[in-house]
């Protein structure tokens, strides 16, 4: 193969990708299958198999067993990174998620409240000895009936024994209103960002296809005294979200 030619699957994707951006494939629509594209573009079964993997891979399409390759009919979640945490939003009893859904539908079909031991990279993080019970909230987001994100809060049970926090709905403004509520409020936030190939467990829970990454997000809010009140483990579709940050100049 000459120097700086394309391989023939990613040509083929190339082609496919760009009529879904055109709308000739829209949303829920079915693509050419393997034997249509070993027919057009006369390539062997796994040239055409491999371009199909390109599109699933980057999230713009989903195989349905029996049926074909779908384009995917998910519209995106626009993630706040920096507003949707602001003092204004929770402060006034809104969910983080208010200004990132519009007017979407999303619920929390899983969630489990428990105390546990703190594992040792959280306790780290919160200032506890490894082992110290912790306050585990566990919840599985659907939007518009789709699974998009797994998340895990770790908060010092010390902390918020007792209190809403350890609810499964902790009431307006969620648990960041309740720790203002005992005195500790999250005056700063801090997130770390980073992608991997989700585990088995993650696929099954997000209804993820073969070759679709998870983006990774923890973050962590600290009081004003610089106290760490609560570290928050999320694992989400890739192909669900767009991360955007507004910094100023």
């Amino acid at each position: 193969m000459a120097s700086g030619r394309r391989p023939k699957y990613q040509l083929i994707a190339d082609a496919l990708r760009e009529a879904i951006h055109t709308g000739r494939y829209g949303p829920g629509d079915r693509l050419p299958g393997e034997n249509d594209l070993m027919a057009e573009h006369r390539v062997a079964r796994m040239t055409a198999r491999q371009a199909l993997g390109v599109l699933q891979a980057e999230g713009l399409t989903e195989t349905r067993k029996g049926a074909g390759v779908f384009v995917r009919a998910f519209r995106p979640v626009r993630r706040q990174g920096i507003g949707r945490v602001a003092r204004a939003e929770w402060g006034s009893g809104r969910s983080v998620w208010d200004g990132d859904i519009e007017d979407r539908q999303l619920t929390v079909d899983e969630i489990v409240v428990r105390e546990e031991p703190a594992p040792e990279r959280i306790a780290a993080v919160l200032g506890l000895d490894a082992g110290e019970p912790v306050c585990v909230r566990s919840r599985r987001y659907v939007l518009d009936g789709k699974p998009v994100l797994l998340a895990t809060s770790y908060l010092p049970a010390a902390l918020v024994a007792g209190s809403p926090v350890t609810w499964p709905d902790p009431g307006p403004g969620g648990i960041y209103a309740r720790l203002a509520d005992l005195g500790h409020a999250p005056a700063r936030f801090r997130e770390e960002v980073r992608a991997r190939m989700p585990s088995q467990e993650e696929a099954g829970r997000l209804g993820l296809g073969s070759g679709v990454p998870v983006v990774l997000v923890c973050r962590t809010a600290y009081t004003a005294q610089a106290r760490a009140v609560e570290v928050n483990e999320m694992v989400l579709d890739s192909a669900a979200y767009i991360l955007e940050y507004g910094f100023e100049a």
